[in-house]
């Protein structure tokens, strides 16, 4: 299989991501795949979409998993309401994870991924024992199906992230990495942490930003691939370096501007394709 294939965001009904048509113009034969609602997670469902992809040579990497009542409008709602942190909505959002799990196993795909949420760094926290508990509920039925769960980068730091995985006490629990998330939350350096990370990183998404004013408060800015403060040629490098070979899975959501994101997805992976030859000789 070739070394960093280029990939994108893409979805079955959420509108989400890049369309098929437009990937497959663009040369890309990856996807991360926003896990389709309920009643779209069908094995006719399923098998609709493996063939279409089959037609377009473009293969599943990876199943995201995400719940209604998300929100990623500021740090604050996000503790709230995103993953599988949040009490009043953790039992509903765990089912549906094992049912994401099912409808991934119909597309022969054998990783599910998503945003965990904002978890204590402290161990002793009682939160803490619930999320790992939960998780490796999740962990288990993945493994059932002969998968792994990936969590993104984002909330917490390199270190947290590798306390909570060690936790968990399971085989089947890695990481995608997405570089931007670090300096959008302010959680850490993204090349430091993807060097501590290391051969966890299983997964990754090209996506770029700026840090915030007061990092960790506040937001930061999205921005064009190569245009922020990850320094993507640094970030392919060092992923050189740790041994990751897979995808190079390309988010940027532009919603209700369908040019402008494919001028800005095009860009992007003559972007990837221009580093890929320089480092990959």
């Amino acid at each position: 299989m070739e070394k960093w294939p280029i990939g994108v965001f893409s979805s079955i009904d959420a509108g989400m991501g890049v369309q098929l048509d437009v990937a497959k113009e663009l040369g890309v034969t990856t996807i991360h795949l926003h896990a389709p609602t309920p009643e779209n997670r069908t094995p006719q469902r399923a098998n609709e979409f493996r063939a279409k992809l089959d037609d377009l040579g473009i293969r599943t990497t990876v199943v995201f998993g995400g719940f209604d009542g998300e929100s990623y409008a500021d740090i604050p709602t996000v503790t709230r309401t995103v993953g599988l942190v949040p009490p009043e909505t953790r039992a509903a959002r765990v089912q549906e994870m094992l049912e994401i799990s099912d409808f991934a196993r119909l597309l022969g795909v054998d990783v599910v991924a998503l945003h965990l949420g904002f978890v204590p760094h402290d161990a002793s926290d009682p939160l803490f024992t619930e999320v790992v508990e939960v998780t490796r509920r999740v962990l288990d039925h993945c493994k059932s199906n002969d998968q792994a769960l990936h969590l993104e980068t984002g909330q917490e730091s390199a270190a947290a992230l590798l306390q909570f995985i060690d936790a968990t006490g399971r085989d089947n629990l890695f990481v995608n990495f997405d570089p931007a998330n670090m300096i959008l939350y302010g959680s850490g350096d993204p090349i430091e942490a993807l060097k501590m990370i290391g051969d966890l990183v299983h997964s990754v998404h090209c996506k770029d930003g700026t840090w915030a004013a007061h990092p960790g408060e506040e937001w930061g800015s999205e921005t064009p691939l190569g245009e922020g403060d990850v320094n993507i040629e640094t970030y392919l490098r060092t992923l050189n370096e740790i041994g990751y070979t897979g995808p190079l899975t390309i988010e940027r959501e532009i919603p209700n501007d369908p040019e402008r994101q494919k001028a800005e997805i095009s860009h992007a992976v003559n972007l990837l394709n221009t580093l890929k030859a320089q480092i990959l000789g």
